[in-house]
């Protein structure tokens, strides 16, 4: 495997003495690393062919059995998808995604594979067409290797999930380092791409759940805004707040998934001279110090090459992000989750999947909140949900939405900017599944997820004392995916990328 330039810059003799030296190079320690541009076009033109491109990223999957970051991989159907590309005429390898492998989450359904959610009661759930994302995908010739390990349901931002266990100690673990959880829910395909097994994938996202296993695994993830993606066969949470969202290695490659999903021209990097950003005190709060050294370091590039960064007021932002997450997602969760259900075919109800249920953090939540339609409340009591969800949906959300807007408005904002997380990724254990943590987590990444607002994730370095990646997000109004991405094109060019993490 090698680094695929343009055909039009390439030499035969250098690429022959480039894939030499791939060649010598143990197979199961060889990352994955080039985006998935450079993959089709490589197919496109011949240099290299998809089977090649399938193989080395099998090959790096299995020896990330350890990480637990494959719930199926699917290496007898990926080949013959890989064998039948190459087969074909040049003009039909000749897509966006030609060849290019990439993986998905359990809760996004794949013809032909099972489409778990990451809980028992739908291991044997094999769908027969897939979610309208990954049609979109495979139509522009992208092979999914397998799917990828969850936080079960969805329900948690750890990955702390016993269920699927390939490596000898349970949850998905860090591609940085094992030790460290994965963060979720997405957190296979966050490890699978930090860990360059593939240059991109699938997640989905309710509060954080593309951002934070990126911040983590040092990767690149978009949560469009919300509607913008079709939601059909995902297995959801919440209809108000859930998307699907690309996950990738390189700003490139988000752009390229975004672009062939929600259709549109290619997008440039921005002139970064006439970018603005806003600074929000309570998106400021908490930081380790590895995270806000690595922040302050990135914000001072960002000034040195143009970029004008004020700071804003955004009074009550904490508040109405209160009144909104746990109403919203906890209420909305058991009818969605009900239809769904009688979507698949599989006879369940919502109460016999909670009981077969492995977390016990998700477990607890769905029986003692989901199904009798409680939320939490004071003094370790509960009260009934249908109040706070009729108050949040009427009263609490319109006006974050126009919190943010005004806050955009009035400063001539691109976007907000603040890390995505305020600590690094955590030990991995039960423990790291904690209510406290959970909140720790989804600090900075649930008030643009409860607007409904699209969110960028982009690596800015790696902690001085933890060695561990660092992400810095980017919230922006609706519907401004696209000038995010061209920012995020910018910004990753000024910073660079990480470098593929040695296996550990």
């Amino acid at each position: 495997m090698f680094a695929l330039p343009t055909p039009r810059a390439a030499s035969r003799t250098a690429l022959a003495a480039v894939a030499a030296v791939a060649a010598a190079m143990p197979a199961a320690a060889a990352p994955v690393d080039h985006t998935a541009a450079q993959v089709a076009r490589g197919v496109c033109s011949g240099q290299t062919r998809s089977t090649d491109e399938v193989g080395a990223a099998l090959t790096r999957a299995q020896a990330l059995k350890a990480w637990n970051a494959f719930i199926h991989l699917d290496e007898a159907g990926a080949k013959a998808a890989a064998s039948k590309l190459d087969a074909a005429h040049r003009t039909a390898r000749c897509r966006p995604l030609a060849g290019v492998p990439i993986v998905v989450k359990d809760n996004i359904e794949v013809a032909g594979l099972p489409s778990s959610a990451g809980t028992p009661a739908l291991a044997g759930y094999v769908p027969a067409a897939d979610a309208p994302v990954v049609a979109r995908l495979r139509a522009a010739g992208a092979i999914v290797i397998g799917k990828t390990n969850m936080h079960e349901l969805a329900f948690g931002v750890t990955g702390w999930n016993p269920m699927s266990q390939t490596g000898s100690e349970p949850g998905v673990r860090n591609a940085w380092d094992r030790s460290r959880i994965a963060g979720g829910s997405s957190s296979g395909t966050g490890t699978a791409v930090g860990a360059r097994v593939v240059p991109a994938g699938l997640g989905t996202d309710t509060g954080g759940s593309v951002r934070i296993p990126c911040a983590f695994n040092g990767c690149a993830s978009l949560r469009p805004t919300v509607g913008r993606y079709p939601q059909g066969g995902i297995a959801p949470i919440s209809h108000t707040r859930d998307t699907a969202g690309p996950m990738a290695a390189s700003m490139a490659d988000v752009e390229l998934l975004d672009r062939v999903i929600a259709g549109g021209p290619a997008a440039k990097p921005a002139s970064l001279k006439t970018v603005r950003l806003g600074l929000a005190a309570p998106l400021l709060a908490n930081l380790d110090a590895d995270t806000r050294a690595a922040f302050d370091a990135a914000l001072t590039k960002l000034r040195a090459a143009g970029v004008t960064v004020i700071e804003v007021d955004m009074p009550r932002l904490m508040e109405l992000n209160g009144a909104i997450g746990f109403p919203l997602a906890l209420y909305e969760a058991y009818d969605d989750m009900a239809a769904y259900l009688k979507r698949t075919g599989t006879g369940l109800t919502v109460e016999q999947m909670a009981e077969r249920a492995v977390s016990p953090d998700v477990k607890g939540t769905y029986q003692g909140l989901v199904i009798p339609r409680k939320l939490p409340g004071p003094n370790n009591t509960v009260v009934d949900a249908r109040p706070a969800y009729d108050s949040a949906m009427a009263t609490a959300r319109p006006a974050l939405q126009a919190l943010y807007k005004a806050t955009f408005r009035t400063h001539r904002l691109d976007a907000l900017v603040f890390p995505t997380v305020p600590v690094v990724a955590l030990q991995a254990n039960p423990e790291s599944s904690s209510v406290p943590n959970f909140i720790l987590l989804i600090q900075n990444t649930d008030p643009g997820s409860n607007a409904g607002l699209p969110g960028l994730q982009i690596p800015i370095g790696a902690g001085a004392a933890s060695k561990l990646p660092i992400g810095m997000e980017l919230d922006g109004p609706a519907n401004s995916d696209r000038r995010l991405v061209a920012i995020g094109l910018a910004i990753e060019k000024l910073l660079g990328r990480l470098p593929a993490p040695e296996l550990r």
